[in-house]
């Protein structure tokens, strides 16, 4: 903590190292008519700036470095989105011209990449999920809001958790990103979702494939980097309300955000809160499965002429119950005393036991400082997760981790020369988890990381080459401990290290047709409950035993896309290949089983073979008239054990959507739609031996929505309906399907989610 502080002293007193402050203005117009815009939106994300047109489409950046090149990217409903460098140098006059375009821009700036850039230019293959789209989708948790992207799904337990999985690979293999901070809250967890407040998301960047050269070891599959508002423009005060209501379980959630930019000096705050009963399912609710979320968060910093500093604080609890409850003859829910549940008591919003309370704090210092040689992107964060398991009492929690994480990141990018932009990194973080409470499935461990980076960027006309490489250490120590007088765990100590790299790149043949391709290499270091778990606690209902001696996986991958933009037609199809050794999974061998307590759980131990993840995405979205827009997108990944030749387990299901949306111009509304969806889910029968196949099914999803004027002031509304014709189904990566690998739980053959009724409102305003 006290190093952040000293930091932002230091960078408040030196603004004589950087450029001076000039401005920069222009125009917005129309490319075809020359009439000017009103309302574009104009940032310069690296700079974490905006301003909006005025009434005759002018509009004033000020407080801006003299120097520099940066992307500016200009936004107007109708139009294509611009993408394009700009000389600050240039001073005053620049004209931004916009296009008209039927179709949603698929340009984008890219931040969570080495360089920010527009995606079209970026070989990484990314996936931005906007504003509009997480306010037009309710959804239940951050990760139904991206699952619709290809090569995205999600490990559930009930409608309260999920985890990402990014064509094939989740838990410590995807990393979260906010705040520019890794995410750090017991990823390895089945039962452990992501400590982040949906609603402070303004844009969400999914990038697909490996990305250990940026971010080292966790970022094998991918990335998932959550951005939040930037801030508002100087002189202004802006704020949104966010509240919804979903009929399946109850689900409430609001959120209020207000923020500010006095002279550069810029604020924001955020509450939210969400609630949620247990959910209905065909057949009947699902004892225990509500859960409650309450999140507050703040920022204040500087947006000046050397760049930005800005201090986020934010503190997330949630409590979620965990099924564990056992059925009667006539199939009803009973508690602990044999009392039978009705459907009364399973529409209360409080949680039976047992139950999960986690919270989590973050403090991270995010800043961009400008030098006369080029620029230092600094992120500095410190987080406690608290993780409690309450099992038989609502105050003394059985099992209990506390987990500490000090980490730091830092990026200098060189000035660009020759059309070559270099960048160097260096990062590392200090772990410590101490156990506090009488059940111990994972030793107390102190765990600390080391990475350090070189890559370069090449720029031609219509082409981009890069290339990197990263050396990466990390050393994690467990403890001695005893639990009920007994030893159970011995100390251990393992040092890993590992040399990756990477080659991209990107070709634009024209304005329509661009490719992109990557080769690289990426590696993650085994998580401390592979290493040592020893045990069985809530939620997951088998009992996991840790090995010392697990090596790190390795990754060997290339992946490649063709894509084509016009102003009716969005197409894209790319395929990736990923070769791990090493890969880290966990196995039953002979029906080994074990006695705790009164019951029987299955034994799984975490075992070793190579393997290969290879699969297809593709989209098409059609938009030939104002009225119509069709979007369609498919994604398929398959696993095998290359040592057995068998299938990995918990591949997803290849998964086909289909959605229509008619969008009608009204008088005295805006941005009107009907949508029809069809989500069609493929079988799957390639599982390993102790899974069991999940069959095909589809769901029927409609949608309504439009933005109301009251004056000046738009108020956007939202209905929709999911699983129209009340499906019963259950997702392969569901962990209540029947017959998965701990099939003597009692959560077995609990269906996914009934037919859910869905109404939001937003009201941005300023």
């Amino acid at each position: 903590m006290k190093s952040i502080f000293l930091y932002t002293i230091l960078l408040f007193t030196s603004f004589t190292l950087f450029a001076e402050t000039i401005s920069l203005d222009g125009k917005v117009i129309d490319a075809q008519t020359k009439q000017t815009l009103p309302g574009a939106l104009i940032t310069i994300p690296d700079l974490k700036i905006s301003v909006v047109s005025d009434g005759s489409g002018q509009f004033n950046f000020t407080n801006i470095p003299e120097k520099g090149r940066f992307l500016v990217e200009v936004r107007y409903i109708g139009y294509r989105t611009l993408i394009q460098t700009v000389d600050l140098s240039a001073g005053s006059g620049i004209e931004f011209a916009l296009y008209p375009s039927t179709i949603e821009a698929k340009e984008v700036v890219i931040t969570g990449t080495a360089f920010s850039t527009d995606n079209r230019r970026n070989s990484t293959a990314v996936s931005a999920v906007t504003k509009d789209q997480l306010v037009n989708r309710p959804s239940g948790n951050l990760v139904d809001a991206i699952a619709r992207v290809p090569g995205v799904s999600q490990v559930t337990t009930g409608g309260g958790i999920s985890k990402p999985v990014i064509r094939g690979l989740s838990y410590n293999r995807v990393v979260t990103l906010v705040d520019g901070a890794k995410q750090e809250g017991q990823q390895w967890g089945d039962e452990h979702g992501l400590e982040v407040d949906q609603y402070s998301a303004e844009r969400i960047e999914v990038l697909r494939g490996a990305a250990s050269l940026l971010y080292g070891s966790d970022a094998l599959g991918g990335v998932i980097n959550i951005l939040e508002p930037l801030p508002s423009p100087e002189g202004q005060v802006q704020g949104e309300i966010l509240s919804g209501y979903q009929s399946n379980n109850g689900l409430s959630g609001s959120s209020a955000m207000i923020q500010g930019n006095a002279n550069g000096f810029v604020w924001r705050t955020r509450g939210s809160y969400k609630n949620a009963f247990s959910y209905d399912a065909p057949g009947g609710r699902i004892a225990n499965t509500g859960y409650n979320e309450t999140s507050l968060s703040g920022q204040f910093g500087l947006n000046k002429k050397w760049g930005y500093a800005h201090l986020n604080l934010s503190s997330f609890r949630n409590n979620i119950g965990l099924p564990d409850f056992s059925r009667n003859a006539d199939g009803m829910f009973e508690d602990a005393d044999g009392n039978t549940l009705t459907d009364k008591d399973l529409q209360s919003r409080e949680l039976f036991l047992p139950f999960q309370d986690i919270r989590h704090y973050k403090v991270a210092f995010n800043s961009h400082v400008l030098f006369n040689t080029g620029r230092l992107r600094t992120t500095i964060a410190y987080q406690d997760n608290q993780r409690r398991e309450l099992e038989d009492n609502r105050t003394n929690p059985a099992l209990f981790f506390d987990l500490k994480t000090y980490s730091s990141d830092f990026k200098y990018f060189f000035n660009e020369k020759n059309g070559w932009e270099p960048v160097i990194g260096l990062s590392g973080s200090i772990q410590n988890n101490k156990n506090k409470a009488e059940e111990l499935l994972i030793p107390d461990y102190n765990s600390s990381e080391f990475g350090v980076f070189a890559y370069g960027k090449k720029s031609w006309d219509a082409t981009t080459f890069n290339l990197g490489a990263r050396f990466d250490y990390r050393n994690i120590q467990g403890s001695a401990m005893e639990e009920d007088g007994a030893p159970k765990f011995n100390n251990f100590s393992n040092s890993f290290s590992n040399l990756s790299g990477a080659l991209g790149f990107t070709h634009e043949f024209d304005e329509h047709y661009n490719f992109k391709a990557n080769l690289g290499s990426a590696f993650r270091s085994p998580n401390i409950a592979e290493l040592s778990s020893y045990g069985v606690h809530e939620g997951t209902f088998r009992y996991e035993i840790g090995n010392n001696n697990l090596n790190p996986e390795k990754s060997y991958y290339g992946d490649l896309a063709f894509e084509f933009n016009n102003n009716t037609v969005s197409a894209s199809l790319g395929a990736f290949n990923n070769f791990i050794d090493n890969f880290i999974f966990i196995s039953q061998s002979n029906n080994e089983t074990t006695v705790v307590g009164n019951e029987t759980f299955p034994v799984y131990r975490f075992i070793q073979d190579n393997a290969n993840l290879s699969g297809i995405e593709a989209t098409l979205t059609l938009h030939p008239a104002n009225l119509i827009h069709f979007e369609n997108s498919f994604s398929y990944t398959r696993g095998i054990n290359r040592a057995t030749d068998s299938p990995l387990p918990f591949i997803p299901a290849a998964i086909l959507r289909n959605e229509l949306r008619l969008e009608p111009d009204f008088k005295g509304v805006k941005s009107s739609y009907f949508s029809i969806g069809l989500d069609n889910v493929f079988r799957q029968t390639r599982v390993d031996k102790f899974e069991a196949p999940t069959s095909g099914y589809s769901l029927v999803n409609l949608g309504i929505g439009t933005t109301f004027l009251l004056g000046n002031q738009p108020l956007r509304l939202n209905l929709s309906a999911n699983n129209v014709f009340d499906k019963a189904y259950y997702d392969h990566l569901s962990r209540f399907k029947p017959g998965r690998l701990d099939e003597s739980a009692p959560t077995v053959g609990y269906y996914n989610q009934g037919r859910n009724i869905s109404v939001g409102l937003y009201l941005p305003f300023k």
